[in-house]
């Protein structure tokens, strides 16, 4: 009989696995909108924040993403409403490029909204996270020129960054 010893790691480990079953890859679907269609407050369930805790990810670490992996070093970029798969292009706490994030994408509003809630490292399992897409000085500003849901943006790389709740 083989006796498999039980190390804090690995309880921890299973612990996260099980709690990351029944978190959403791609949003939740039930975000109430604003009048300008983008997403409205939104909290970040309870087991991305476990998670994100068993990582050290901290609320505003941040990083570098490619925002639509069948886009890379696409420029001007243009993103869809709906599910989004992006990359990771520089650390978030222990992920590692090329780790995927899994989100939604919002483009009802002057600017595109991008929430992330999952993250799978390469040959990892998927794990809950609570994330945005930003840049600065309004530079997820869609292009007058995008079709309705669509967003056409001038860059397809964004900041990443942690957060608790969803605004």
């Amino acid at each position: 009989m083989r006796i498999i010893k039980r190390t804090p790691l690995c309880l921890c480990g299973a612990l996260l696995l099980m709690t990351s079953v029944g978190c959403p890859a791609t949003g939740t679907g039930r975000v109430a909108l604003r009048p300008d269609g983008t997403p409205g407050h939104e909290e970040c369930p309870e087991e991305a924040l476990k998670a994100m805790r068993y990582l050290q990810i901290s609320v505003g670490d941040g990083g570098l993403v490619t925002l639509d992996v069948n886009q890379t070093d696409t420029t001007p970029v243009t993103l869809y409403e709906g599910p989004v798969e992006s990359m990771l292009d520089e650390n978030l706490g222990p992920l590692e490029p090329p780790t995927r994030l899994y989100g939604r994408v919002w483009t009802g509003g002057p600017q595109v909204v991008i929430r992330y809630y999952a993250a799978q490292p390469p040959g990892g399992n998927r794990v809950p996270i609570c994330a945005v897409a930003r840049l600065a000085k309004g530079q997820l500003k869609k292009r007058p020129d995008s079709k309705p849901g669509t967003a056409i943006l001038e860059f397809s790389v964004a900041g990443v960054y942690v957060v608790d709740e969803f605004r």
